[in-house]
């Protein structure tokens, strides 16, 4: 007994308080995976009309599931499993949602303290199990009426620090003792005015920092926007604004948001700055990055190369800077940052004399042709090979309805659609590009389909076999979900490393190539999906000529496009 309740009572009503609380505060979607400790909580989601409970067998298919819920929708799912080695296998997501700042709530049911440490069956030491990465942990012990005056703000307080200044995963560990069923009994009142969310930090604009780009107005620029930069419509046309407004063009991630029809988007910098003269004609003195990096290391080099101030925006003010370049970080919003630059350097600006000798403009305009260029000859070299992997890409990508999602996975389909893709308007891009792995991508796109609309997944044969328990219970989900996966036998993306050429053909196989010769529309119709999946078959050393291919066709008409004779577009001093 607890205060004259059973412990089956306090847990059952601890549980419906906490599911009470996140509805009230936003909750939407619950991944739940079968166990016996987890029952209160289970019971609590599932009993909510108001939410949409998505059961699944495979913790680590259900953890990637709330991961894909939280990104498409911007709110935390929960996610939640029994005790042991189940809670183990959230990790992987765990970590992705950390490096992608992805919201969601992680419940992870353990055993009461009397059962820890005696070598009770399913228990483990699941205290700070996700180590750094979780904005909050939290582990009350076994739920008692004595404390249920705390049990909203708790609830409360975990809703809150998965949105709180740089989103991402909430641990809560809660401890159930038997009875695992019980009564619901009278759930504490809620009081809003003591549980409202503390407002968002104030924009951050740093003065000294709008100096800087006031002073170089005029000078060429780029604006980097990498991913995630632009999460709603403000964001992208604030960023596209700014590029016009100080004639920078935009290098643009497929899951920017800024990668649309537009003069001052470029969609091929990877095949452009592979030619030897490019990089001079093109380089900036100034580099906007917003949001995370490119997945193109031949634009990434590049860029550290370049000399240029650069400066990170950020919304949770935290930019990726492996190469140790940004002179400092704006803790923003893209579309607050952007405005303020805008307003800042038109409180500045002279009149200009002469557009022709306004360098910014001249070096904007060798982008635009440079552009121009590559695009026409990439989807030539695509249109004459339609069923190559950077082809189906693109397809893929042209055939989401307006308003739909594209998920692409890590390795080959992300590279492919940054490098080659067109731009395109309506689609919403999503990709693990947090801790860049490819488990878990299946998942990832059924939690992104659950959110509404038509959604297309690329994924590569490899990627698809790691998440397999991703197709479990999925023709029973109401998605509209397609699955386009690139069969090439094997981890397409080691043939552009130079362990291909290195190593013995038999030595890269057993290492790197690793042909699995598993038939995947045959795993797929096992699933009872096999109407969801299309499997493309490819060829990696034709993949990798193919690739070569598209890189020569853009470096010859660059060769065409801009001659040896164009002059410098940096004048001495």
């Amino acid at each position: 007994m607890t205060d004259g309740r059973d412990d089956g009572s306090a847990a059952a009503t601890f549980c419906a308080t906490l599911v009470d609380e996140w509805v009230a505060q936003g909750l939407t979607d619950a991944v739940i995976c079968p166990g016996s400790r987890s029952t209160p909580m289970a019971l609590a989601l599932a009993d909510r009309a108001d939410l949409a409970v998505h059961v699944q067998l495979d913790e680590r298919s259900a953890a990637f599931m709330a991961l894909g819920l939280g990104m498409a929708s911007g709110h935390p799912a929960v996610v939640l499993c029994t005790s042991g080695t189940a809670a183990v296998e959230f990790h992987p997501a765990v970590v992705e949602a950390d490096l992608a700042a992805v919201p969601i709530l992680v419940v992870t049911a353990d055993r009461p303290p009397e059962l820890q440490g005696v070598g009770a069956p399913q228990t483990i030491g699941q205290t700070n199990l996700y180590g750094a990465s979780v904005r909050w942990f939290v582990e009350p012990g076994p739920p008692s009426d004595a404390h249920a005056d705390n049990w909203r703000q708790l609830a409360a307080d975990a809703h809150a620090a998965t949105l709180g200044m740089r989103p991402g995963p909430v641990h809560l560990n809660l401890a159930f003792r038997e009875p695992l069923l019980g009564q619901v009994g009278d759930v504490p009142v809620r009081h809003d005015a003591a549980l409202l969310r503390p407002p968002p930090p104030e924009l951050a604009i740093l003065v000294e920092r709008r100096g800087v780009l006031v002073g170089f107005d005029g000078r060429p620029g780029l604006i980097v926007a990498g991913v995630r930069a632009a999460v709603n419509d403000a964001d992208a046309e604030a960023i596209l604004n700014l590029s016009r407004y100080m004639d920078w063009p935009i290098l643009a991630d497929p899951s920017s948001g800024c990668r649309v029809p537009d003069p001052m988007v470029i969609t091929g910098s990877d095949a452009i700055l592979r030619h030897s003269a490019m990089g001079e004609l093109l380089r900036p003195a100034v580099v906007l990055r917003i949001g995370g990096l490119l997945a193109s290391r031949v634009t990434n080099e590049w860029l550290a190369r370049s000399g240029a101030v650069q400066l990170g925006i950020d919304r949770y003010g935290c930019c990726p800077d492996p190469d140790r370049v940004l002179t400092a970080v704006i803790h923003a919003t893209p579309a607050g940052a952007a405005n303020d630059i805008v307003r800042a350097v038109t409180a500045a600006r002279a009149p200009k004399t002469s557009v022709d000798n306004d360098v910014a403009t001249r070096v904007a305009g060798n982008w635009r042709a440079a552009e121009a260029a590559a695009r026409e000859a990439i989807d030539a070299v695509l249109a004459a090979h339609p069923e190559s992997e950077p082809a189906i890409v693109a397809r893929a990508l042209a055939s989401v309805p307006d308003g739909g999602s594209l998920v692409v996975s890590s390795s080959m389909p992300i590279r492919d659609l940054e490098w080659y893709s067109p731009p395109r308007r309506g689609v919403r891009v999503y990709a693990n590009r947090g801790a860049n792995g490819i488990d878990g991508v299946v998942s990832t796109a059924v939690g992104v389909a659950l959110t509404g609309g038509p959604t297309t997944l690329v994924i590569g044969d490899l990627a698809f076999l790691h998440d397999t328990n991703g197709m479990l219970g999925l023709a029973r989900r109401a998605v509209e979900l397609r699955i386009e996966v690139i069969d090439n036998d094997g981890g397409g993306i080691f043939s552009f490393l130079p362990q291909r050429d290195q190593l013995s053909d038999e030595r890269f196989e057993q290492l790197f190539g690793t042909p699995q010769t598993v038939d995947l529309a045959a795993l797929a119709d096992a699933h009872g999906v096999g109407d969801l999946v299309t499997v493309h078959h490819s060829d990696r050393d034709a993949n990798r000529d193919l690739h070569a291919e598209l890189n020569a066709a853009v470096l010859a008409v660059l060769g065409d496009t801009f001659p040896a004779v164009l002059a410098d577009p940096f004048p001495v001093g």
